[in-house]
């Protein structure tokens, strides 16, 4: 019975890793594609703004 104990942990580990691939997977693209793209343009879109307003100041200019 030791070597039920003994591979126990290592096959959860599996199931429990393969179940994450599986539900990473599944997330990507369909519905949450459109909402994830959105928020990835939007925080872009912010991050250059910043980046254009900071080189654009009189002190970045010297």
């Amino acid at each position: 019975m030791d070597y039920i104990a003994a591979l126990t942990p290592p096959f959860v580990m599996a199931v429990a890793f393969t179940a994450l691939i599986v539900t990473i997977v599944k997330s990507q693209g369909g519905a949450n594609k459109a909402k994830e793209d959105g928020a990835v343009d939007a925080a872009l879109a912010s991050a250059e703004a910043v980046q254009q307003s900071q080189s654009g100041s009189p002190a970045q200019q010297r």
